[in-house]
C-alpha cells in the first residue's frame, strides 16, 4: 500500500468512518424505501415539447417529472414521490437560504447504440452524497433505494434521453435543509429531490484545449474544510475568480495550495498530467485525496482504474507542484494535462497563466485525453459492455447489500 493510500485511510477513519456514515441504517427512524414510491404522471398541459439535440444548452431544459422525498427528524424519511415538474414553495426562513445547508450530485444516463438507457456508476455518487450529507449535518439514506427511485424517474421520462451517442441525460440529485428557523443549527426538516436535464456534448466539435489561471492568492479548499464534499457553498466563491481569469485569456482556474503551489483541481474538475521521465513507462499523475481538499470524482476514479487496466502507464496519486510542471514542460517531459469530470469527461489544457506568463502546454494530436474520452464513451453508450454501466431496465435492487455497496463504493472513491 502506498503512503498516500495509507494517509487517505487514516483521514477517512478519523473523519468519514463508513460506519458513522450508515448510522441511520441502524436507527429507529424510517429509512428511504423505494417500495413506497408514489407516482403522479404529468397531465397533457404539464408535458413540455422536447428540444432538438442541436439546441440543447447545459442545464436549461428540464424533463416533465421530478423525484421528491421529505425527511423530518422525528420520523425519518417520508414516502418518495414522483410528480410533475414544479416549483418549490419554501419558507423564507429555511436554513438552506441562510446557511447554505445544501449538497448536490452530478450523474448522467446515456442512450446506447442498442437503444438501452444506462446510468454510470451510480452507487459511487450515492456514497459521495452520503459523505457530504454527514458533513453538512443533513440526513443520510440508503443509496440503493434512492437509485431505484431515480431509475423509475428515468423510465418515466425516458423519451427525454437523447436518441444519439453525443448527448445524455444529466441527473441532479439535491438535498437541502428546509426547516424554517434562523438559529445556526442542523435542520430538523430536509428535502431530497432529483431533476433531469437533457444535455448536448460539452465540446460540440471535439476536444478543445482551455487556458488556466494559476494564482496562489486564491484558494479553493484547505485541510479541515469541505473541499472533499460536493456542497453548493464550495462553488459560489469560485465564480468571481473564474470571471477574473478571463482578463488573462483563461477559461478556467487551476487551483493551487500551499507554499510550494501544489496543483489540486481545475475549475470544478479533477486534474491529470502525463509525464515522460525518460525511464520506463510514462506516468499519469493526479493529486491524492489524503488532505481532504480535493473532490473524489467518479470520473477521476474511473480514469485511474481504466488506465491502470491498460498496463501501459504508471498511474500515480501523488503531490504535483507548479515547479514540477514548469520544469517538466521546459524539458519536454510534460506530454499533456487535462481536467476530468462528469460534464466534460475530459478537458485538455492548452496553457497555464502563472507568475505573469502564459505557459503553453502540449496538446498532442494523438492524446491520452482523447483515448480516455473514446474509451469512456464506448462504455457510456454500450459499444463496450462494462459493469460500470447500469441498464435502467435490468438493474435489480438488493436490499441485503446496502452496507457492502457503501463499503465497496467508499473504498474505491477514496483510494
Amino acid at each position: 500500500m502506498s503512503v498516500s493510500s495509507m494517509k487517505a485511510r487514516v483521514f477517512l477513519k478519523n473523519n468519514q468512518n463508513v460506519l458513522q456514515l450508515l448510522h441511520r441504517f441502524q436507527s429507529n427512524l424510517a429509512g428511504l424505501d423505494s417500495k413506497k414510491l408514489e407516482i403522479t404522471p404529468a397531465g397533457p398541459k404539464e408535458v413540455k415539447a422536447k428540444p432538438e439535440v442541436k439546441d440543447l444548452v447545459f442545464g436549461k431544459n428540464f424533463t416533465d417529472h421530478m423525484l421528491k422525498v421529505r425527511w423530518t427528524a422525528n420520523e425519518g424519511w417520508h414516502q418518495p414521490k414522483i410528480t410533475p415538474f414544479e416549483n418549490f414553495s419554501m419558507h423564507p426562513g429555511a436554513k438552506v437560504l441562510h446557511y447554505a445547508q445544501e449538497l448536490f450530485e452530478g450523474m448522467k444516463a446515456y442512450r446506447g447504440v442498442d437503444d438501452k438507457i444506462r446510468m454510470f456508476r451510480p452507487m459511487h455518487n450515492m456514497a459521495r452524497m452520503n459523505v457530504t450529507a454527514q458533513r453538512a449535518c443533513l440526513p443520510t439514506f440508503e443509496g440503493s433505494e434512492f437509485v431505484e427511485c431515480i431509475r423509475k424517474l428515468i423510465q418515466i421520462d425516458q423519451e427525454w434521453v437523447p436518441h444519439c451517442t453525443s448527448s445524455s441525460l444529466y441527473i441532479r440529485p439535491t438535498l437541502i435543509g428546509t426547516e424554517a428557523a434562523l438559529g445556526v443549527s442542523p435542520a430538523n426538516e430536509a428535502e431530497l429531490y432529483v431533476i433531469l436535464c437533457p444535455v448536448g456534448p460539452y465540446f460540440a466539435t471535439g476536444l478543445k484545449p482551455v487556458n488556466l489561471l494559476a494564482d496562489p492568492n486564491f484558494i479553493r479548499a484547505w485541510p479541515g474544510g469541505c473541499g472533499f464534499a460536493k456542497m453548493g457553498s464550495n462553488y459560489a466563491p469560485t465564480l468571481w475568480i473564474g470571471k477574473h481569469a478571463e482578463k488573462y485569456g483563461c477559461q478556467q482556474v487551476l487551483w493551487l495550495f500551499g507554499a510550494d503551489h501544489e496543483i489540486t483541481e481545475v475549475g470544478a474538475m479533477n486534474i491529470f498530467a502525463l509525464f515522460d521521465h525518460g525511464s520506463g513507462k510514462k506516468e499519469l499523475v493526479t493529486p491524492p485525496l489524503d488532505q481532504g481538499i480535493i473532490l473524489p470524482g467518479v470520473t477521476r476514479r474511473s480514469i485511474i482504474e481504466l488506465v491502470s487496466e491498460w498496463g501501459e502507464f504508471e498511474v500515480s496519486e501523488r503531490k504535483v507542484t507548479m515547479k514540477e510542471v514548469l520544469e517538466a514542460n521546459s524539458k519536454g517531459q510534460l506530454l499533456e494535462m487535462f481536467g476530468a469530470g462528469t460534464a466534460a469527461v475530459v478537458s485538455p489544457v492548452g496553457g497555464i497563466y502563472f507568475d505573469g506568463k502564459m505557459q503553453q502546454i502540449p496538446v498532442p494530436e494523438t492524446s491520452l485525453a482523447q483515448r480516455i474520452m473514446n474509451s469512456m464513451s464506448d462504455i457510456y453508450y454500450g459499444r463496450v459492455k462494462h459493469n460500470w454501466a447500469i441498464d435502467v431496465e435490468e438493474w435489480k435492487i438488493d436490499r441485503n447489500q446496502h452496507l457492502q455497496d457503501y463499503v465497496n463504493a467508499e473504498e474505491k472513491l477514496r483510494r
